[in-house]
């Protein structure tokens, strides 16, 4: 690899959500050794650190050791701009969804960019709709439709292979990544736009924008909107800016009128 996809590749992570055996997240870990990806996170496993999960691992106990275990999701993503969640079907609305080689790609440009994820859920429920919707896109393996059950170590296998396949064929010098947003501004990462989301729920209640809507429908669509954009971090405290001067014209107009201003 040149230098520029071995600083591409370093911000790569594989997350993995409530995994229930340490087996599995011993194979993993080997899954990712073997393609060259050694950045684990591991939000609230079930069983960890474990026996089994260092013999599962086989040679790639540094990438346990090195291991990041957090809560929730966001703790686990909170500084990545770009998130994929492998999922067996997208069921946030609107949720792009790509094939493993498509997503490599994705994620190796946009790893120019800032740090960036892959993110697979529970070996029995897989990724909840409230964690895909924190995601930019679905990744979707394309099993056989009668038995489209994939080991989550083998799901691991295979978006790390589609990886180091794409960094070793494109070498990320014949398709270059796009420019960074907004003239090589930092991309804003996911903690600045979660409270961007937040803030415009907000905004959105307190301007009566709503009027019935469906406030959960609403912003899964804005969502959508506005990482499809990409904003950079100075263009998220712009909107942030609009949004507080929207809530702040708003509070008179929301008054109540005074007998006063009947006559």
């Amino acid at each position: 690899m040149s230098d520029e996809t071995s600083a591409n590749w370093q911000r790569l992570r594989v997350v993995l959500v409530e995994s229930q055996l340490a087996a599995n997240i011993g194979s993993a870990a080997r899954a990712m050794k073997t393609m060259g990806l050694t950045r684990m996170v591991l939000v609230a496993p079930l069983q960890f650190p474990h026996a089994n999960a260092q013999a599962l691992a086989a040679g790639a106990a540094d990438v346990l050791d090195q291991a990041l275990v957090v809560d929730t999701l966001l703790a686990g993503i909170a500084d990545c701009h770009y998130v994929l969640g492998c999922s067996a079907r997208a069921r946030c609305v609107g949720l792009p969804t790509l094939s493993p080689r498509e997503a490599a790609r994705k994620l190796l440009e946009q790893a120019a960019l800032g740090e960036v994820a892959v993110v697979f859920g529970s070996e029995r429920v897989g990724l909840s709709n409230a964690d895909l919707c924190r995601c930019d896109a679905a990744v979707q393996i394309p099993s056989d439709p009668a038995f489209s059950s994939l080991n989550l170590a083998q799901a691991v296998q295979i978006l790390a292979y589609e990886l180091r396949q794409h960094a070793l064929d494109q070498a990320m010098a014949t398709a270059p990544g796009p420019a960074a947003a907004a003239g090589n501004e930092r991309a804003a990462s996911k903690s600045e736009m979660e409270g961007f989301f937040s803030h415009l729920e907000t905004t959105l209640a307190a301007i009566d924008f709503l009027k019935g809507r469906s406030p959960r429908v609403i912003m899964q669509r804005l969502r959508r909107l506005f990482l499809r954009a990409t904003p950079s971090q100075r263009e998220v405290l712009i909107l942030r800016g609009i949004l507080s001067e929207a809530a702040r014209q708003a509070k008179p107009l929301a008054a109540p009128s005074s007998p006063s201003d009947k006559r």
